[in-house]
């Protein structure tokens, strides 16, 4: 079936194919936020297993999928051959710091609100910090596919299908991680549903614009790359760790973070 689902990614046209792929990483996270109709909470260690396994696939895929593909397909030798990379990289981190600045949003444990001041409700604060993770996951996406279909042989249908399986893979507890803590607080489980899926509506939005990006002006695949890695590292290091290291037994995450990072190694290798 996946090598069906390869096959006719490679046929239809690249904005199709990341928008296709990003819905799928949205159709992931409503399962996880679909759990709440099920359970009204979730055994911490579980859940900071599974955030430290979101961190894990997220800086797997940021090397793998994003910046050793950045590398090789920039020009020249040596310190010249990584410049757009690094370029790349630094934009990415600084677009993704100022957003978390002035966007206002909150984080799982509803105890620190951050960006600038606002007075709008909790679940809408945490809401926002579960999409700004959200970004760079579906740019990522559609990056990779517009590299295939602008011809660059480092940019594979394979290493983009790994990509959104990964991506997918993650978004399975941050789906959790939005509609748990919102049926906490008493909120129904419709609209904890409802509001756990929507933070990832951003992802087949930023897919498609990322793929439109590149198809339209090659050159800027290895920065698109490397500016997509650049942002998912900011999001594991600012968000995702410190929130799966929040209780005292952080081996549960440490080991989640290993597993994510070997599983979306694996894929990659195995598929791109």
């Amino acid at each position: 079936m996946l090598e069906t689902t390869v096959q006719y990614l490679e046929s239809i046209d690249p904005v199709w194919a990341a928008l296709y792929a990003t819905l799928f990483t949205w159709l992931i996270t409503a399962i996880g936020a679909a759990l709440v109709f099920f359970f009204k909470g979730m055994n911490n260690n579980v859940m900071d297993g599974m955030l430290g396994f979101t961190g894990g696939v997220m800086v797997a895929a940021s090397i793998w999928s994003l910046l050793i593909p950045a590398i090789d397909m920039s020009e020249g030798e040596g310190f010249v051959q990584v410049v757009p990379a690094i370029i790349g990289f630094l934009i990415g981190t600084g677009f993704l710091y100022g957003i978390d600045k002035m966007l206002p949003h909150l984080h799982v444990n509803f105890k620190k609100v951050e960006g600038v001041k606002t007075s709008w409700q909790k679940t809408t604060l945490m809401i926002l910090a579960i999409t700004l993770h959200n970004i760079p996951e579906g740019l990522a996406v559609g990056v990779l596919f517009g590299g295939v279909a602008a011809g660059i042989p480092e940019a594979s249908i394979g290493g983009a299908v790994a990509l959104a399986l990964g991506i997918g893979l993650q978004n399975f507890p941050e789906g959790i991680a939005v509609a748990m803590p919102l049926r906490r607080i008493g909120m129904s489980r419709k609209k904890s549903f409802l509001y756990g899926q929507a933070s990832a509506v951003v992802e087949p939005i930023a897919g498609v614009l990322g793929a439109m990006a590149v198809t339209t002006f090659t050159p800027i695949l290895p920065y698109a790359l490397a500016f997509a890695a650049g942002a998912m590292i900011f999001v594991v290091i600012e968000e995702v760790i410190p929130e799966a290291q929040q209780n005292k037994d952080s081996d549960v995450a440490t080991i989640g973070f290993i597993f994510g990072f070997l599983v979306m190694m694996t894929l990659d290798v195995a598929l791109g």
